[in-house]
């Protein structure tokens, strides 16, 4: 008895196995055939599908033509001040009345809504240095801890956000190019006339020129104290090894010292001309490019566009054509 039920098992395992394999066959043939089924769909409707994408490449081509060039003006920029955010909230501004077309917020600067059509605004940063930012900021951190006078390290500061200030790019795109570069700058202009930043604009070059003075006075100082100690010097000898020198009735300076203070206020007032000259806007103009035309690729957006469409719509009528001659065949 055992015997026979082993025999039996080994029997349904192998029908088992060979039902498998075949299910497996099947399976095979089946997708073959109906890759076989497509290829033949594709060589009997070569002609037409070849058709179809000569055709929507044509009209597309014909379109990029017709269709008026764009051209454009880049705007290299810096913004001063913490005035990044108000740059963008403002490029956003402009842009969102241009699609508005608000005549009564152009009619400021002097610009027809007429002509700003494919008028487009937009602004973008050239670079991404906030990683390098932040650890020479923790650098500077490092340096208070240091015996630095207040000058040196708020010259190092100003150097590192000198040097980490991003620039960014306005970029003013157009149809019209009679208008365009007037309209652009006519853009920046309103950008740079926000009351506020004016303001804070003249107060930052009113205390830097000041500074200035206060260091041209110091330092005319620092030279008469150092002239007088000279002069002097010849008829009060100093001990070997000492940076300082006493006169009658005075009390003792130290040489090295004062030299130190006059370099420091000599850097000060260098960073702070050059500051003078950077910062005279809020959003500071370093390149106003010239006007060029867009150029676009050979296979733009229509010349693979309307070929797609064209061969989906034929698949589309074919599977349609398909259903409905299977559902007559039912009927």
């Amino acid at each position: 008895m055992a015997e026979n039920q082993n025999n039996n098992t080994n029997e349904s395992d192998e029908i088992d196995l060979g039902q498998l394999f075949k299910m497996i066959n099947n399976a095979f043939n089946a997708v073959f055939r109906g890759f076989l089924r497509f290829f033949l769909y594709l060589k009997r409707n070569a002609l037409i599908l070849i058709g179809l994408a000569v055709l929507g490449v044509g009209i597309g081509f014909g379109l990029k033509q017709i269709l008026s060039k764009k051209m454009k003006i880049e705007v290299i920029v810096r913004p001063n001040l913490e005035s990044k955010e108000y740059m963008y909230d403002v490029v956003n501004e402009i842009q969102a009345n241009i699609k508005a077309e608000n005549e009564d917020f152009f009619q400021e600067m002097g610009i027809e809504v007429e002509n700003l059509k494919g008028f487009e605004i937009t602004v973008e940063p050239l670079g991404d240095k906030k990683s390098k930012l932040e650890d020479e900021l923790k650098y500077l951190e490092l340096l208070k801890g240091l015996d630095i006078s207040g000058s040196v390290s708020d010259i190092v500061r100003n150097e590192i956000l000198e040097r980490n200030s991003l620039n960014h790019r306005i970029i003013f795109t157009y149809q019209s190019q009679n208008s365009g570069h007037e309209y652009a700058q006519k853009i920046v202009n309103y950008i740079n006339s926000n009351p506020y930043f004016i303001e804070l604009i003249e107060i930052y070059r009113d205390n830097a020129q000041n500074r200035i003075e206060r260091n041209s006075a110091l330092i005319a100082q620092i030279d008469e104290l150092i002239e007088n100690y000279t002069q002097n010097l010849a008829n009060q000898a100093a001990p070997q090894g000492e940076s300082r020198i006493v006169l009658d009735n005075e009390e003792r300076m130290d040489i090295r010292a004062l030299f130190d203070l006059k370099n420091d206020l000599i850097k000060d007032m260098e960073v702070k001309k050059v500051e003078l000259k950077k910062q005279t806007e809020a959003v500071k103009i370093i390149n106003f490019g010239k006007p060029h035309e867009v150029i676009k690729p050979f296979f733009g957006k229509k010349l693979v566009l309307l070929p797609t469409l064209f061969i989906g719509a034929f698949f589309l009528w074919s599977i349609i054509k398909y259903l409905n001659k299977k559902a007559s065949e039912l009927e």
